[in-house]
């Protein structure tokens, strides 16, 4: 059955230049470029329906921006003005800011853009840099930190913890297993002062430092309890007597599934034959480089938030003493975690991560 008849779209050579110019750009105005590619496809003489398959958008998004292009041409294809004072900032003025602020360095070698330093290179106000970067979520002074990893086994164990979270075995129980490492024992030199209204709760710079000490932390995602131990030093005796803590805080009849990283200490010939003399054991390793999969880490975030981040001890002792009280106030009162993604959500949001990477030109 024939469809309603659709608009022939016939561009010129410079209307076909820029909306290609305009669909390429892969890093600003994702919609503009999104609308590009419609009219291009339609350009070709695909129908509505074709045009939305190929683009995985709905045949009323194609036929709306078809009959934009057809009656207004390229300005059709832009935002139409909000109400309010008049514009005095161009969309080209605009387009170059964002092109600068992702594509450029400053002229001077700083590493980032600052409001100044861009109204300065474009001739415009501080405050209207400011605005365009706020209205397209561009914080040129923030970086975040990433890493890949390596690890030639990574999708078999990526695959390996993500079931057990999503599938834990029957008749088992699954323990997220670390250790955190060097907490410092400090003393702030003088007293928190304390909140008041308009004033935030203020702590001294500087501090003592009486010690460190590592928390071995077996943490239960289904019911939301851990199991902890602290020690001065972290190696393998360490971590077989918290082995032994786990054995005996465990039901006895239950296998036990141990997600843990891949530090040295997991790994000795005497951890081997604890493991070997007791089978209801399982560990399961997550790839190199990629603690975010256990779910301890998650727990060891609410210690430190809650807990560390703005105590103050005047002893080795007296930080053991508070953090196993903090413990077992959290097992009075656990909070379960639980995992959403698949092993294949996660595989293919890296997978497209990398090919973003690898086409960036870097």
């Amino acid at each position: 059955m024939a469809g309603r008849p659709r608009g022939v779209v016939e561009l010129t050579d410079d209307e076909r230049a820029c909306l290609t110019r305009w669909a390429r750009r892969g890093k600003s105005s994702q919609a503009l470029a999104l609308r590009s590619k419609i009219v291009l496809l339609c350009a070709e003489g695909l129908v509505n329906t074709h045009v939305a398959q190929r683009l995985g958008v709905s045949r009323d998004m194609v036929g709306k921006w078809r009959g934009r292009f057809l009656a207004r041409r390229l300005e059709g294809l832009v935002d139409e003005p909000r109400p309010g004072a008049p514009r005095r900032i161009s969309d080209d003025r605009v387009d170059e800011v964002i092109v600068k602020t992702l594509e450029r360095q400053p002229a001077n070698q700083d590493s980032h853009w600052s409001t100044r330093s861009m109204a300065r290179e474009t001739g415009l106000s501080q405050t209207a840099v400011s605005r365009i970067w706020r209205a397209f979520g561009l914080e040129p002074h923030l970086v975040d930190t990433w890493k890949l990893s390596a690890d030639p086994m990574f999708v078999e164990k990526v695959r390996d913890v993500v079931g057990l979270y999503l599938d834990p075995p029957v008749k088992a129980m699954m323990l997220c297993v670390d250790e955190k490492s060097q907490m410092q024992a400090l003393e702030r030199t003088r007293p928190m002062l304390p909140m008041m209204p308009t004033v935030a709760a203020r702590q001294t710079h500087d501090y003592v430092r009486h010690g460190v000490a590592s928390l071995f932390a077996a943490f239960d995602p289904a019911a939301g309890k851990v199991i902890g131990q602290l020690h001065r030093r972290h190696r393998h005796q360490e971590f077989l007597k918290f082995l032994k803590v786990i054995d005996a805080n465990t039901p006895a009849e239950m296998d036990l599934h141990l997600v843990l990283d891949n530090y040295a200490t997991h790994k000795t010939p005497a951890v081997h034959r604890w493991l070997a003399a007791h089978p209801r054991f399982h560990l399961h390793f997550t790839p190199t480089s990629a603690s975010w999969l256990n779910l301890v880490e998650r727990w060891f975030a609410e210690l430190t938030h809650r807990k560390l981040r703005r105590s103050s001890h005047r002893s080795l002792a007296d930080l053991e003493t508070d953090v196993q009280t903090w413990i077992e106030a959290w097992n009075t009162d656990p909070r379960p975690f639980a995992w959403t993604r698949t092993a294949d959500e996660i595989l293919n949001s890296l997978a497209t991560y990398c090919g973003r990477i690898n086409d960036s030109g870097h």
